[in-house]
């Protein structure tokens, strides 16, 4: 436990060392030094840095009636004529979280050929993802003669909302954080609520419009003659079309049948074009970028529109095939608002439209404040702690002190080096964990002083306390890291940001009382050689 040779002590200080160059620029600015030097500070938590909560909700009801808008056009599909079946003529209504398929035409003893359409039904209604292996999505029933009835279990419901919010969490994320480094928190909350939490964020409106966008992408073909738009403007609409329009450009009828979708675009980016004005960048993937070409090719002379949320966002001739896959969209944007589309298109489409129940703006102002009184909360617990070791351990209690803020400079590399976000709680957790770490070294000094008692010379009573104290330590720190775990992993936000500066308090100060202490103590004695030790 005493021996501690030169590759030891050196990798003890280049421990110390090089903890204390990560966690530098947590307490410094270190804009002005060298290049080599690590420039990265502890990730500020919301209420340290500000910022915006957003607390949100998809509505079940809202991921049913889009679930079966989307069921219905493979029910449509699955009626049409194919080379091996007759088209069965019907109607689709969708009422709630019902979908009634009617169908039109009786056979020649004057029934209805529901069996047959139910069995063309029965194959397109495959199982959920997670659900029962060869369970149904829908359950379809005969409700009479010539309809067909198609609703929602209870079993699908809930898989269908557990898949919407865990793919709401992610479009949440690539809208409000497309780098992925905004250090964003975002928390499920219940079984169809998100809570976000995005540090530094000063406008709440800006992330809810981000988010209020449905983000449904469409390339569809345009006829843009005049008659046909006056029909259109007159309540007269060609079958197959709609009437929209878009900041660029006036009334369009824009064919309902979209040539390229959401899921066929790979990435978007804000750039800027010829100009330097901000555009949006975007790359079809394989099979977009050949649909594209395809779509191009057959439509060269024509115009096309690229429709973001029924709203026209561009509408270019197309002059030649396009080949590659690679698309902008140009017009009178802002850097943010190109910004905020590209992170809008490149994260898809929303299963569900968010609903805001609670929303919080932090100051920045009030985080400096907590910041300030965080600091000294510990700089005063230090110099507590540090004034009552040393009056009750003389230089042993100096060790412990100087131990003590090697744990803190510790603590602060190893939320660095995690990407860790430290919170308010996370302050109180580092705190506390000053009273507890020097724990470990009071157990250690009193064996010292009982083994001095029982007439032990100074080494060897070094040696059998750090030796005997050393089993008790490390069950106290290890029922200690499992009270954090437990609070890690069934807490959520602030609760989360205290375990998680407990447990690497607990764990770095395992390393400085066990280690540091005792390597102070021995060079200590090895330079004065004290017959007695004054603890």
């Amino acid at each position: 436990m005493l021996q501690f040779p030169p590759w030891k002590v050196l990798l003890v200080l280049a421990i110390i060392v090089w903890g204390t160059l990560v966690a530098l620029p947590s307490a410094f600015n270190m804009s002005g030094a060298p290049s080599w030097l690590p420039k990265k500070p502890v990730n500020l938590g919301l209420d340290l840095r500000g910022g915006v909560y957003l607390e949100m909700e998809i509505r079940p009801e809202e991921v049913i009636q889009g679930r079966l808008d989307v069921f219905a056009r493979d029910v449509r599909g699955s009626l049409l004529r194919t080379e091996s079946a007759p088209l069965i003529p019907h109607e689709i209504e969708i009422n709630g979280r019902t979908m009634s398929v009617k169908l039109m035409k009786p056979e020649a003893d004057g029934s209805f050929p529901v069996a047959s359409a139910m069995a063309r039904i029965d194959k397109v209604n495959g199982p959920l993802e997670g659900g029962l292996a060869g369970g149904k999505t829908f359950d379809v029933a005969q409700t009479s003669p010539d309809t067909i009835s198609i609703t929602v279990p209870p079993n699908s419901e809930s898989l269908m909302v557990a898949d919407a919010l865990s793919k709401t969490e992610t479009i949440v994320s690539r809208r409000v954080d497309p780098d992925g480094v905004a250090e964003i928190s975002l928390t499920p909350s219940g079984s169809n609520r998100l809570i976000l939490e995005a540090p530094g964020e000063p406008n709440a409106q800006r992330l809810k419009d981000l988010l209020n966008r449905d983000g449904r992408m469409t390339f569809n073909l345009v006829d843009d003659s005049a008659s046909s738009i006056a029909a259109a403007q007159a309540g007269v609409v060609k079958p197959g079309y709609t009437l929209l329009s878009g900041p660029q450009t006036g009334p369009l009828l824009v064919r309902s049948i979209p040539e390229i979708v959401g899921s066929d675009i790979a990435n978007a980016s804000q750039g800027n074009d010829e100009a330097n004005r901000p555009q949006i960048n975007f790359r079809l993937n394989s099979n977009g970028a050949r649909k594209f070409f395809e779509t191009t090719r057959a439509n060269t002379g024509k115009r096309f529109a690229i429709v973001l949320d029924d709203v026209i966002m561009s509408a270019p001739n197309i002059n030649e095939p396009i080949p590659g896959g690679n698309v902008r969209i140009t017009g009178d944007f802002t850097i943010e608002e190109a910004q905020d589309l590209a992170a809008i298109i490149s994260a898809g489409e929303m299963p569900a439209k968010v609903q805001f129940l609670d929303q919080r703006v932090v100051s920045s102002t009030l985080g400096e404040d907590s910041i300030a009184a965080g600091y000294t909360a510990s700089i005063v617990g230090l110099m507590l702690v540090g004034a009552l070791m040393i009056l009750a351990y003389g230089v042993q209690g100096l060790f412990a002190v100087i131990s003590l803020a090697i744990n803190i400079i510790l603590v602060f590399t190893c939320l660095v080096l995690l990407n860790a976000t430290l919170t308010l709680p996370g302050i109180a957790g580092i705190v506390l964990t000053m009273g507890m770490s020097v724990d470990a070294n009071v157990l250690v000094f009193e064996r010292i002083r009982e083994e001095q008692r029982a007439g032990r010379s100074a080494w060897t009573a070094v040696q059998a306390g750090y030796e005997r104290a050393f089993a008790t330590i490390m069950d106290a720190n290890i029922t200690l890291l499992f009270a954090a775990a437990v609070l890690y992993l069934m807490g959520s936000g602030p609760v989360k940001g205290f375990a998680v500066t407990l447990a690497l308090g607990n764990i770095t100060s395992i390393f400085t009382s066990v280690v540091v202490t005792c390597m102070l103590t021995v060079f200590w004695m090895k330079l004065t050689k004290p017959k007695r030790l004054a603890i």
